[in-house]
């Protein structure tokens, strides 16, 4: 009796259930932490370095110049609307976060009152180069006296009136100051600056001679 209770050869358990080759969990290699590291890398590559920031889109006109500057040079740059009066939050969140999304240099322009330059100063600690907007009042005098005048310790970098394109080249000075490759464009660039102011000597001296 006992004989005949035995189970069946084909309903034995298999030995070993071992788990499909393609459904087995990937080891780990060596390689892997530098193919990380690699795509750390390209994501800083391809993110922007430089954000033009201004209080309204009508800014725009006045800080395209910066934009054309970072172009020229190759450096990856975002622009939007930041308003520090009509949306404080976002202004708040931004200046925050700037840092932690790669953002080195913030450009920001106002006009009138120009608070958001200061604001976001407090909020960074990146550096922050202010452009005062000109307006049809004052002629951007009080944008230019409310971004200059901080208080210690909160400092902004505050260019001309309207000069948005000096704010993108100190923007290429503060990122060349890290990278090699963008210090020699920007010597290159100051040589075409020295040739050009050279040449129109020469024109000059040309007229003293006739």
């Amino acid at each position: 009796m006992s004989e005949s209770r035995k189970q069946p050869e084909s309903r034995k358990q298999p030995e070993s259930r071992k788990q499909p080759e393609s459904r087995r969990t990937p080891r780990r290699t060596k390689s892997e932490p530098r193919t990380k590291a690699r795509r750390v890398a390209e994501e800083e590559v391809v993110s922007p370095r430089v954000s033009i920031v201004m209080g309204s889109d009508s800014d725009w006109p006045t800080m395209e110049p910066a934009a054309a500057v970072l172009k020229d040079f190759g450096v990856l740059f975002e622009a939007d609307v930041v308003s520090a009066h009509r949306m404080p939050e976002q202004m708040v969140e931004f200046g925050r976060a700037a840092h932690e999304r790669g953002i080195r240099v913030i450009i920001a322009g106002a006009g009138g009152a120009a608070h958001l330059p200061g604001m976001l100063a407090a909020l960074t600690p990146l550096p922050v180069i202010g452009v005062p907007v000109p307006l049809a009042h004052l002629e951007g005098m009080d944008s230019l006296l409310s971004i200059v005048q901080m208080p210690g310790g909160v400092p902004v970098a505050t260019v001309g009136i309207g000069n948005a394109r000096n704010a993108g080249l100190l923007a290429v000075r503060i990122l060349a100051a890290g990278d090699p490759a963008l210090t020699e464009k920007m010597l290159a660039f100051q040589e075409d600056l020295r040739a050009s102011a050279q040449a129109k000597g020469e024109r000059v001296r040309l007229h003293g001679q006739s």
